[in-house]
């Protein structure tokens, strides 16, 4: 094949690499890449990475899932966890996951869904207190966490089974991106953190067999439709397809909209001009309830809100790809099982892309196409997108209706770029408004 060479890193360590740049400034690395080109290949220890800085180029690698498919470093590693769910899997296993797990999440059952999303948020607020300073992270895991126990597993799930889970979720998923920067030899030694990881995996892999394993005759959650072949399939899913699919439901369920509602919060809390535009919205169209989904279509505000939050922090930051065939990108030559790099977080924050794009702003206007993937693009994007955003959206507008948030005293907030994008730090006092 012919084509020039991809520009390579300078500052490279032995034997390291950019390893150490990476792992301590993640974010800061990143931004960086794009003066070297749209395509810089950056040395991670013994993997050489191929990524991408230009949204044209992260849009074909996207739209073109069977030259560039699921895999690499940070997905095999995931996959010790989820196994092969609809998020990791193969091309050749996702078009008939997509198929029989897409009905579960049509735009049609929202409205069901919404009612346990409103119901679970306005529950969680009632229990806060005038005055209180709270982990906003951790009070967020915890409604996104009820939220998935009562429309996935259908409230088969009891609060005490619920916590412990969501304890073994951040053990696992804090795991991952120290695994995926090591030969996969070393995540099998008998180290504390290794056995942690192993033991915290098959803690939640028995607490799925067991939900799985009950009678959900007479239950109408995602979980339920999953055990059904959709009319057009012959069979429904395998026992581990099932695991897999539940498994990978529970974990980005809670995790991802978790912190992209805790940095909403934020943002808005150090923003007052935009707090101020959405409380005059949900006073406007709540008059002091829960938000529901007959509320979203004028809910524009805090829906404002919280896509600019995604693209400042998107809780999905980094990805890989592997190429399954030769193939050219951007003019370069690129043999098969080559692993390729996007981040959303890269391109969402280039200037010549987003003006000022380190500013909070709600009157953004649509960036260049492919320049905001969130939830990705393409065959293989976010399954789960309507869910995850209606959830939030109403979470937020439930939330904001009721509370105001201000950082807490000596607080300081900074973005902790593990598998997701969360902010460390985040300690908010709470005020309830008349």
């Amino acid at each position: 094949m012919s084509g020039t060479a991809i520009p390579r890193l300078p500052g490279a360590l032995p034997v390291v690499g950019h390893a150490l740049a990476l792992a301590r400034h993640p974010l800061k690395f990143l931004s960086a890449l794009p003066a070297h080109g749209d395509l810089v290949e950056v040395k991670a220890g013994p993997l050489r990475l191929i990524v991408i800085c230009d949204p044209a180029l992260t849009r074909q690698v996207l739209l073109d899932d069977r030259t560039f498919d699921k895999g690499g470093p940070l997905f095999d590693r995931v996959r010790e966890i989820i196994g092969d769910g609809i998020a990791s899997c193969r091309r050749g296993s996702h078009r008939r996951l997509r198929r029989v797990v897409q009905p579960a999440l049509h735009h049609s059952r929202m409205e069901k869904y919404a009612v346990q999303m409103s119901s679970q948020f306005a529950t969680l607020t009632a229990d806060w207190q005038d005055g209180q300073t709270l982990d906003v992270v951790a009070e967020m895991v915890t409604g996104t966490s009820r939220t998935i126990a009562a429309t996935v597993f259908a409230g088969s799930l009891p609060e005490d089974r619920l916590t412990a889970m969501c304890g073994d979720v951040k053990t696992v998923l804090d795991a991952v991106p120290r695994r995926a920067m090591v030969p996969s030899v070393l995540t099998h030694l008998p180290t504390p953190g290794n056995r942690r990881f192993d033991q915290a995996n098959a803690r939640l892999r028995n607490q799925i067999a067991a939900v799985i394993a009950a009678d959900h005759s007479d239950r109408d959650g995602l979980l339920p439709m999953l055990m059904k072949a959709p009319p057009g399939e012959d069979r429904p899913l395998s026992g581990t397809e099932i695991a897999d699919n539940t498994m990978t439901f529970f974990l980005a369920g809670i995790d991802t909209t978790a912190h992209a509602l805790a940095w909403a919060l934020h943002l808005l809390a150090v923003h007052p001009e935009a707090e101020r535009q959405l409380h005059d919205e949900v006073d406007a169209v709540l008059h002091g309830g829960p938000a529901t989904y007959g509320h979203l279509r004028d809910l524009s505000i805090t829906a404002k809100v919280l896509n600019e939050s995604l693209r400042l922090y998107p809780p999905g930051w980094l990805f890989t790809r592997i190429t399954t065939v030769p193939t050219t990108l951007g003019g370069h030559s690129i043999p098969a099982g080559r692993v390729i790099v996007y981040s959303p977080y890269l391109l969402h924050r280039r200037s010549d892309l987003h003006p000022d794009p380190d500013r909070f702003d709600l009157d953004r206007g649509t960036a260049a196409q492919g320049a905001y993937i969130p939830f990705g693009a393409g065959a293989r994007q976010c399954a789960g997108r309507d869910f995850a955003f209606t959830e939030a959206v109403l979470a937020l507008a439930t939330i904001t209706s009721r509370w105001k948030l201000t950082p807490a005293p000596g607080s300081r907030v900074r973005p902790s770029a593990g598998l997701a994008l969360g902010p460390r730090g985040l300690r908010m006092r709470i005020a309830r408004r008349e």
